[in-house]
């Protein structure tokens, strides 16, 4: 598959298009642990950030910690400040998003990444107006896997997938699953390397690097 070949293009952000710097994460977690009375390892902090587990409350109870606690300090812990000065756009992304513009059809966004941070990383690293729909997840829009806030991208671009061919890129499996319950093509972004998730996300298309996609040119 090319995206030349659709209709209309979904993409999720953190680890997919962009990434924040380990320092950043590590901090972040040492304030969460402060909340929550409890440490997180290294390897912990990396697998609920990139979600290698899968679904993350499933991992969290796996840990011990509440996920309802955990998401409140999180987010109370977050600086959008600091997050956007940390994120940065991977290089085979931007090449990517150019061969959509080339392309065209819509393209919109849908991410588990709240507004309040989303919009700051989104100016930072000049995103902030390549997108015609941007979803952040909420208890009212729902959570991937389920297709809810993908189909509510969907409607916001005009498009339906019964008519118009699209597809979602990710990387992680539920940003796979939620790509195939609203119906579209998955693509998964392999960012961590196989031996580290510890298990192997399928998918319509499996990539390291998203310009494999950008297709004949």
């Amino acid at each position: 598959m090319a995206v030349a070949d659709y209709d209309f293009h979904l993409f999720d952000l953190d680890g997919t298009l962009v990434d924040a710097e380990w320092s950043y994460t590590r901090a972040v977690f040492d304030r969460v642990g402060d909340r929550l009375g409890r440490r997180f390892s290294d390897r912990e902090a990396r697998v609920l950030w990139h979600g290698l587990g899968g679904p993350r409350g499933d991992t969290l109870r796996e840990m011990g910690v509440d996920p309802d606690a955990f998401w409140s300090a999180f987010h109370g812990v977050e600086d959008p400040v600091a997050r956007a000065e940390s994120t940065y756009l991977h290089d085979d992304a931007g090449r990517l998003l150019d061969r959509v513009d080339d392309a065209g059809g819509p393209t919109g966004l849908v991410t588990h990444c709240q507004r309040f941070l989303a919009e700051p990383v989104l100016d930072r690293v000049d995103l902030d107006d390549r997108f015609d729909a941007v979803v952040c997840c909420t208890d009212e829009t729902g959570w991937k896997p389920d297709p809810d806030p993908i189909e509510l991208a969907m409607r916001e671009l005009g498009v339906d997938p019964r008519a118009d061919r699209g597809y979602y890129v990710g990387d992680g499996e539920s940003d796979v699953g939620a790509a195939w319950n609203a119906g579209l093509d998955a693509v998964h972004v392999e960012r961590v390397g196989h031996e580290d998730r510890g298990r192997c996300v399928l998918g319509d298309r499996r990539v390291s690097r998203l310009d494999e996609l950008v297709g004949p040119t």
